[in-house]
């Protein structure tokens, strides 16, 4: 019997003699028919082998089973992501067929073919376009179109009904359906500030922070460009005593510019010598546009033009929020003087006192405040009004996706807006759902305290990482079909997602945080082979678990004719397996202690706790043996990471980066000087709410040495 190793070989000779000869895009509609059966029949046989294999089949680190999502040819695997009822995702897509890092997908206008923006890294000349056939057989579902190409990204139809695209510097259109597609490449952008830029102080910068070009149409043909900012903050050294000279001026940097095209609505080709047409700042203060949206009717007059703000970074994992905001030609949106609304940053605040921008957050007419708050440090990428047959009730409504990777990011958002296009503010307090968060819900709010807030509905909830099922979602672009379907994609994951409608009930939440099953047993390992340990979890087990907290969870898995270890184990490993119960050798950050001494917004455990303290001798001293337990289940040394800038890197053995956690958290070093990578520590923690995604625990961590400080 072939084993999956195997019949992988085989098939890949089976694709390259046969199907690679019989797919094409010159092949008629019927033979494409015809062999899409047969890929159906492959793909069956494949799934069988699979299912038979030990190995569960994965794409892009999604565990992919005989479920899917659509019907017919557009029929997908369907993932693991909680999903608003009625609604599913296939993976169209995925690392697997040789996607690096897509950034924006739209849809050829009748046509059943997409093109992708696959920006390849931030190599600069890494990026490419490509042609996907969605209906073509799995691992022939794409056409390199275009190579070499500095950062694409944006990507759009215009009044034309041609295709457009972006580089760092460039708009072009070009056929992508034509035999070279390259020789019909028509350049009516050339000189837009990009990677490489020139201060207006004369400072050359080799690489600015958000050299990517997001771009829209109205249906005028007009076009409205972001010009990202330079930097994250603007921050030069103290005391600052003038505006930020980048977001200055007719060139300004953190902006939208507008091109308006001669009358007929289309740019023309730009031929060798030609000056780039001529611009206006439209709109300045937004730190960068990634996300744009035009109600259909825009520029008739009360029409909405949206951007999603991505607001500066803060150490405050919630501050500051996000902004959606109105955008008006000539007003001014903060930054990098003011965020969230109308608060005041303070390192400008000698900037604030006096000249142009005088109180510019709080009573200067030329600042425009957001029109709604979204959840901080949410990164929107993706902005757009639905509008198609297949979800009638999303028709008219705004969709943003939320890129970011904090438990606020990794979403889309559905919002009800009025007949002009405007999300509608709501009294406070308005509150959203946090992703795999100690505190659950919060409510928006700013220095002042809670505020108004256009509240929101979700098509995708929980996109958090769960070990063996899914990556955290990473959606960038995001597009609709012609046949209404909503597709995106995801940079990280290096996936096309198509959501489409589902029957029934949708399935209940993974939980967040999920350990596998060999990282659980080599934790009861530690805590087996330590007798202190040993004795602190069969105190725990008999004086909490067994007295106070059976029949309240499930049981804890204890069992009649257990002995003695087996019941520790079984309880050790209930815990291990809960949400962010346990963090090894941190007890702060783990919900058994904030849980069991009633820290926080969470409802205390066990019931009726509050009066244990006082009630029974030596409750206190079990909660502390829980703590130490907790504290000393790994070998080695608790370090904590150093005060400083609020998060640092940490990456696995190849260098890839892992995550990122706050300054004052706790990890457990195993090598202070890792001898498989020099200048680092290696240390655990597993099942953290500040991996990326991108690692997995039996990968190890490391982290620089520098980093680290002793737990006092």
């Amino acid at each position: 019997m072939f084993g999956w190793t195997a019949f992988g070989r085989h098939e890949t000779a089976f694709s390259g003699e046969i199907w690679g000869a019989a797919v094409s895009y010159f092949t008629s509609r019927r033979e494409r028919r015809s062999l899409r059966a047969c890929a159906g029949v492959l793909a069956a046989l494949l799934g069988l082998i699979s299912a038979a294999s030990s190995e569960p089949l994965r794409r892009s680190g999604y565990a992919i089973g005989a479920e899917t999502c659509g019907n017919g040819d557009l029929a997908f695997p369907r993932i693991q992501i909680d999903m608003k009822a009625g609604f599913c995702a296939g993976v169209v897509v995925s690392e697997e067929d040789g996607l690096k890092f897509p950034r924006a997908i739209v849809q050829l206008p009748g046509r059943e073919l997409f093109v992708v923006a696959d920006m390849g890294g931030w190599g600069h000349t890494d990026g490419r376009l490509l042609l996907l056939d969605p209906r073509a057989a799995q691992g022939q579902r794409f056409r390199e179109l275009l190579a070499g190409i500095e950062y694409p990204f944006g990507l759009a139809i215009g009044p034309d009904r041609k295709l457009y695209a972006s580089t760092a510097e460039t708009i072009f259109r070009f056929d992508p359906i034509a035999d070279n597609p390259r020789g019909t490449v028509e350049t009516i952008i050339r000189h837009m500030p990009g990677r490489r830029i020139t201060l207006p102080d004369g400072t050359r910068l080799q690489e600015s922070a958000h050299p990517l070009k997001q771009f829209v149409f109205d249906w005028n043909g007009r076009l409205f460009v972001n010009v990202g900012s330079h930097s994250d903050d603007c921050i030069t050294p103290a005391p600052i005593t003038k505006p930020c000279a980048a977001a200055e001026g007719a060139f300004a940097m953190a902006a939208i510019w507008l091109f308006t095209p001669p009358p007929g609505g289309v740019f023309p080709a730009l031929k060798p010598g030609d000056a780039d047409p001529s611009h206006t700042v439209y709109a300045r203060g937004l730190r960068n546009s990634m996300a744009l949206a035009l109600h259909p009717k825009f520029p008739e007059a009360g029409y909405a033009f949206l951007q999603g703000e991505n607001s500066r970074d803060l150490p405050d994992i919630f501050k500051p929020n996000e902004e959606i905001n109105a955008i008006e030609q000539g007003r001014h949106y903060g930054w990098p003087y003011c965020y969230d609304l109308s608060t005041p940053s303070p390192e400008f605040r000698n900037v604030l006192q006096g000249g142009l921008y005088k109180s510019l957050c709080t009573a200067n007419a030329l600042y425009k405040p957001p029109l709604s708050l979204m959840p901080p440090h949410g990164a929107p990428l993706a902005m757009l009004y639905y509008h198609g047959s297949k979800f009638p009730e999303l028709e008219g409504k705004l969709l943003v996706g939320l890129h970011g990777y904090r438990p606020t990011g990794s979403r889309v958002l559905v919002y009800d807006v009025d007949d002009r296009g405007f999300p509608k503010p709501s009294p406070a307090p308005v509150r959203y759902h946090v992703s795999c968060a100690a505190d659950p819900v919060r409510s928006f709010q700013s220095d002042a305290g809670e505020v108004a807030a256009a509240p929101f509905d979700e098509l995708i909830a929980g996109w958090h990482r769960v070990n063996g099922a899914r990556p955290q979602g990473a959606p960038v672009g995001m597009t609709v079909a012609e046949d209404g379907a909503i597709w995106l994609v995801e940079d990280k994951n290096q996936t096309v997602i198509r959501i489409d409608r589902a029957a029934g009930d949708p399935p209940p939440p993974l939980p967040c945080d999920m350990r596998s099953q060999a990282m659980i047993d080599q934790l009861a390992a530690f805590v087996a082979r330590d007798a202190q340990n040993s004795a602190r979890l069969t105190t725990l087990r008999k004086g909490l678990v067994e007295k106070h907290c059976v029949g309240c969870h499930s049981d804890f898995g204890l069992k009649g004719g257990q002995s003695e270890a087996e019941k520790d184990a079984t309880v050790l490993r209930f815990m291990l397996s809960q949400d962010g119960w346990i963090y090894p050798g941190d007890p702060d950050a783990g919900k058994l202690r904030t849980r069991l001494r009633g820290l926080g917004a969470e409802k205390l455990m066990p019931p009726g706790g509050e009066s244990l303290p006082k009630t029974e001798p030596g409750y206190r001293r079990l909660l502390d043996t829980a703590d130490l337990l907790v504290a000393t289940m790994v070998p080695g040394t608790r370090m904590r990471i150093k005060p400083g800038p609020p998060q640092r890197k940490f990456f696995g053995k190849t260098s890839k980066e892992c995550g990122e956690i706050p300054a004052g958290k706790v990890v457990v070093v195993t090598q202070r000087s890792a001898v498989d990578k020099p200048g680092f520590s290696r240390f655990f923690r597993p099942a953290d709410p500040y991996l990326n995604g991108e690692c997995t625990d039996g990968d190890g961590y490391y982290i620089r040495q520098e980093f680290l400080v002793p737990v006092q």
